[in-house]
């Protein structure tokens, strides 16, 4: 069984590895976003990834999920990492607020 810090460290590797997925729409990635919430890690270190869309009935959602588990894919080949759930929720709902400073600076969001 892991110990917390070795969850902690895939756990920090996996939210690295979801800064490679854009936005398709808005061309930045999904961490910066604020798309993802958070990344559950059981014993057996399977992710779930807890994360939201832009807007509801997003049309590149399926897009989006299938990026994130690709993504993952090296991490799951080298045996650091399980299986990959993705869950979609609506709560909290997502706000600009959730952005990083270098999204807000690259979309040209101010507060």
């Amino acid at each position: 069984m892991p110990t917390e810090q070795e969850l902690q460290e895939t756990k920090d590797r996996v939210m690295a590895e979801l800064e490679n997925v854009m936005d398709p729409e808005l061309g930045i990635d999904i961490v910066n976003l604020g798309l993802v919430y958070d990344v559950h890690l059981d014993e057996n270190i399977n992710a779930e990834v807890e994360m939201t869309l832009t807007a509801m009935g997003c049309p590149l959602a399926g897009t989006i999920v299938s990026d994130v588990k690709n993504s993952l894919k090296e991490l799951q080949e080298l045996g650091e990492l399980g299986d990959v759930d993705v869950n979609i929720v609506w709560s909290p709902p997502w706000t600009k607020d959730k952005m990083s400073r270098y999204a807000k600076i690259a979309l040209g969001v101010t507060d």
